[in-house]
Formats: C-alpha cells, sequence, structure tokens
C-alpha cells in the first residue's frame, strides 16, 4: 500500500501571519473604518467554526471580512440617518434675563403705540398674516395696512433707541 502524500495544513498562528496584512487592506479597500479590528473579528470567528476542508480558512476569512465591512458601513449609514438633534445649547441665567428685558421693553413700547400701528403690526408679524389678510380683518385697505405696518415699525425702531440710549 502506497501512502499518498499528506498536505501539512498551517497552524492557525502560521495563517494569522501569513494573512493577517492581507485582510487587514482588503478590509481597508472595502471602505471599513477600522479594518485591523474587521480582520481580527474575521479570525476569532474562524477559532470558533470547524471547517470540513482546512484548506477552506482563507476562504472563509476572506467572505467574513467581506461580510463584516459590508454590515459595518451599513450599520455606520443607519446611525447617520437616525443621528439625533444635537442638544440645544444651554443659555446662561443672564442672557434669559437680557431676552425678558429685551421682550419687555418691545412690548412696553409697542404698547405706546397708536391703536391702527399695533394691530397691523401684531397681526403682522406675531400672527404671520398676509397683508391681505390683515386688512380684512382690520377692515382698511391695503394700502392703510403697509401706512399702519410701516408707520408702526419706525415708531417702534425709535422708541427702542431711546431705552438703549
Amino acid at each position: 500500500m502506497i501512502d499518498s502524500p499528506s498536505v501539512e495544513q498551517p497552524t492557525f498562528a502560521a495563517l494569522f501571519a501569513a494573512q493577517y496584512q492581507s485582510l487587514v487592506r482588503l478590509a481597508g479597500l472595502l471602505g471599513a473604518d477600522d479594518p485591523e479590528d474587521i480582520a481580527q473579528e474575521a479570525f476569532a470567528r474562524l477559532t470558533t467554526r470547524s471547517l470540513r476542508d482546512d484548506g477552506a480558512a482563507l476562504g472563509y476569512l476572506r467572505a467574513t471580512v467581506c461580510n463584516l465591512t459590508r454590515n459595518r458601513l451599513r450599520h455606520l449609514r443607519l446611525v447617520r440617518l437616525r443621528r439625533p438633534d444635537p442638544p440645544e445649547h444651554a443659555r446662561s441665567s443672564e442672557h434669559a434675563v437680557l431676552v425678558a428685558e429685551e421682550h419687555r421693553e418691545l412690548l412696553a413700547a409697542l404698547d405706546r403705540l397708536p391703536r391702527r400701528q399695533r394691530e397691523a403690526l401684531v397681526l403682522r408679524y406675531w400672527l404671520d398674516l398676509s397683508e391681505r389678510e390683515i386688512a380684512q380683518a382690520m377692515g382698511v385697505s391695503s394700502g392703510s395696512v403697509k401706512t399702519h405696518a410701516s408707520r408702526g415699525l419706525a415708531a417702534l425702531g425709535k422708541a427702542l433707541k431711546e431705552e438703549d440710549a
């Protein structure tokens, strides 16, 4: 009986030493954000597998690198799509006081305007109505709305500048 020559399969350590860098390059070329991690994970998964053919280890490693990279890229894409809005910048207490004071000054100046000018500005800037809608609500023409709004804005600007001085 003639013994057939057996081809010795490389040990895990020899396979790692021979193929690790090429698998890192493969993962990098496929677009992995951490190709070394992908290659290491592929070798870790190989240790838990029992392959029918010892020569299939390299094919298994390559397929695992491709799958892990694809899964990682899919995960990162979903994370970017579902990224929550950044938290709103926390305002200081001083800022809140200043804003409240500015609002108080604006409302006081608005309160001092003639009734028609105040109505035109409130309907336009607080309720965001169109010129036509304001005219209808006030029972005046569109031209009168423009006049009241223009005069009201000028008076507000002057009143607020005087309070700042």
